[in-house]
């Protein structure tokens, strides 16, 4: 493997989409700090405002891959699953991080099972960088966050009102169906990994996003 020069790290450093990250991650950790405003109803608020929060840091994290310069750098030496592997490498500690503020913002005797919605934060995150990740490996455009992110949220509404009741993901704590939630989250989990990892790779062909050109 590639010997990673520093070099390397602060042009992937300078080319992170700190910005954006940083505003999802705020918008995110507002979210979680309102279960501390929400009185009486926080018993039952505190977890779909902890599932907004990692749906806006997840909008966020689909821009992890967008780079201005994309197409120059994709002639430089370093493969491509090193430079992805890279910029997720450098963004993992900030991730880390803003989960454990969000749980922390969650009055504890509101806080739902730690593990199971680390699980379900999880497994948004990989979801969003999978899709940056075959975004980038499937077509020309240089910055597919803006589509990405429109995608996630719209995903996550349709399964949050269409999904079937038997296959639910989005459940409370208290329904008999959170166990096995939490089994098709880990499912979701190691699919997006998978999906993450395979396509990382140097694409044989792209395809082409839709050009409407004017007469």
């Amino acid at each position: 493997m590639p010997r990673l020069s520093g070099d390397l790290i602060v042009a992937a450093c300078r080319t992170l989409p700190l910005g954006l990250v940083a505003a999802a991650g705020g918008t995110g950790l507002l979210m979680a700090a309102l279960s501390r405003t929400t009185g009486e109803a926080g018993e039952w608020l505190a977890l779909p405002l902890l599932r907004v929060a990692i749906l806006a840091f997840a909008m966020g994290l689909v821009f992890l891959l967008d780079d201005p310069a994309r197409h120059t750098t994709a002639t430089v030496p370093t493969p491509r699953p090193v430079r992805i592997a890279l910029r997720v490498g450098l963004v993992a500690p900030v991730v880390a991080a803003w989960w454990t503020a969000a749980l922390l913002l969650v009055p504890r005797d509101l806080r739902p099972p730690v593990a199971d919605i680390t699980l379900e934060a999880g497994s948004a995150f990989a979801l969003a960088v999978a899709a940056a990740v075959v975004a980038v490996r499937r077509s020309d455009i240089a910055r597919p966050g803006p589509r990405l992110a429109a995608g996630l949220l719209t995903s996550a509404m349709l399964a949050l009102l269409f999904w079937p009741g038997r296959w639910a993901l989005f459940v409370p704590v208290q329904d008999e169906r959170w166990a096995a939630a939490h089994d098709r989250w880990a499912v979701v989990a190691v699919a997006a990994l998978l999906v993450g990892v395979l396509g990382a790779g140097e694409p044989v062909r792209r395809w082409s996003w839709p050009v409407v050109r004017g007469r």
